[in-house]
C-alpha cells in the first residue's frame, strides 16, 4: 500500500496547485490512500466549506487542520465530517473529532492529529499522552495507524516519534512549511519525517507576501499576513508499506 501526505496547503494558489498536480502524481506513484493537512487553505488561516468540497473531490481521504482549526468561522457547519480531523488534543467536549478509522484494500488505517505546545497555543491536553491513549483504545481493530504532529519545535516532533516509535507506523511533521531532509525509519519500524512541507507559492515567505513579511520584520509593527502569488509548489512524502506486515519499507519526499 501506498500512502501519499501533502504538506500544508496556503491560500489559493495552493488549492489551484493541488487540483493540477495531485491527479498526475496519485497515478504515476500507485497511490492509495490521500491525507491533506489544509488548515491554512483560506487566505492562509482556516479552511471554508467550498474549499474543503474541492478538496474531498480529488479523492483525498482525509484533510487535518492544526492551530488555525477555527479560523473560518463556518468550519463549525462541517467540521463533523468524517473526512476531516482536528487536533484530538483540544478541550474535552470541543466539536469534531482528533481521529478517524477508515478503510482502504482490506486495510484499516487510523489517522489522528496532534498539536504540539512548544511556541504554539498551549492546549489543554498533553499531545503525547492523548496519542497514546488513542492507539490504546484502537490499536486491537486498525491495521495501520498515522499521526499528523502539527508543531513548531523539530526537538518536541522528533521525541514524539521515538515516544509512538513501534506503535504507530507512520508519523509525520506539519506546520513549519518547510520540508525537512530527515525521513528515516526507527528502531522499532515507526517512519517519521519532521514536517513534510507546503502546497502553496513558491516566491514567498512560507506562504506568505514578501513584502508583508519584510514590514514585519524591519519594523516590528503587526503587519496584516497575506498569502503570496506566484507560481506553485506541491510538497508532501509518500510512504510504501508492505502488504504483508504492514511495516513502512520506503519513505519518498516529493517537490514539485
Amino acid at each position: 500500500m501506498r500512502i501519499l501526505a501533502v504538506g500544508d496547503i496556503v491560500g489559493r494558489v495552493g488549492l489551484d496547485t493541488l487540483k493540477e498536480k495531485l491527479p498526475n502524481i496519485v497515478k504515476e506513484n500507485y497511490i492509495d490512500f490521500i491525507i491533506v493537512n489544509a488548515e491554512n487553505a483560506a487566505d492562509g488561516f482556516g479552511l471554508t466549506e467550498k474549499m474543503f468540497k474541492e478538496i474531498l473531490s480529488l479523492n483525498v481521504d482525509c484533510v487535518t487542520m492544526g492551530n488555525h482549526t477555527w479560523a473560518k468561522k463556518d468550519i463549525f457547519g462541517f467540521i463533523d465530517n468524517k473526512h476531516i480531523i482536528r487536533p484530538a488534543n483540544y478541550s474535552e467536549g470541543i466539536v469534531g473529532r482528533g481521529y478517524e478509522i477508515y478503510e482502504c484494500k482490506g486495510k484499516r488505517i487510523l489517522v489522528m492529529s496532534l498539536i504540539g505546545r512548544v511556541t504554539m497555543p498551549v492546549l489543554s491536553d498533553n499531545p503525547f499522552y492523548e496519542a497514546k491513549k488513542i492507539i490504546e483504545d484502537n490499536k486491537d481493530n486498525v491495521d495501520i495507524i498515522i499521526a499528523d504532529f502539527h508543531g513548531e519545535a523539530t526537538a518536541e516532533k522528533a521525541a514524539f516519534a521515538y515516544y509512538l516509535d513501534g506503535e504507530a507506523n507512520i508519523v509525520f511533521g506539519t506546520h513549519t512549511h518547510v520540508q525537512t531532509a530527515d525521513e528515516r525509519i526507527l528502531d522499532n519500524g515507526t517512519a517519521f519525517i519532521t514536517d513534510i512541507g507546503m502546497t502553496g507559492p513558491k516566491k514567498s515567505i512560507i506562504g506568505m507576501d514578501i513584502e508583508v513579511s519584510f514590514k514585519r520584520f524591519l519594523t516590528s509593527i503587526p503587519e496584516k499576513y497575506k498569502t503570496a502569488e506566484s507560481e506553485g509548489m506541491l510538497c508532501g512524502v509518500i510512504f510504501d508499506l508492505d502488504n504483508e506486515n504492514n511495516n513502512v519499507r520506503e519513505i519518498k519526499r516529493i517537490c514539485c
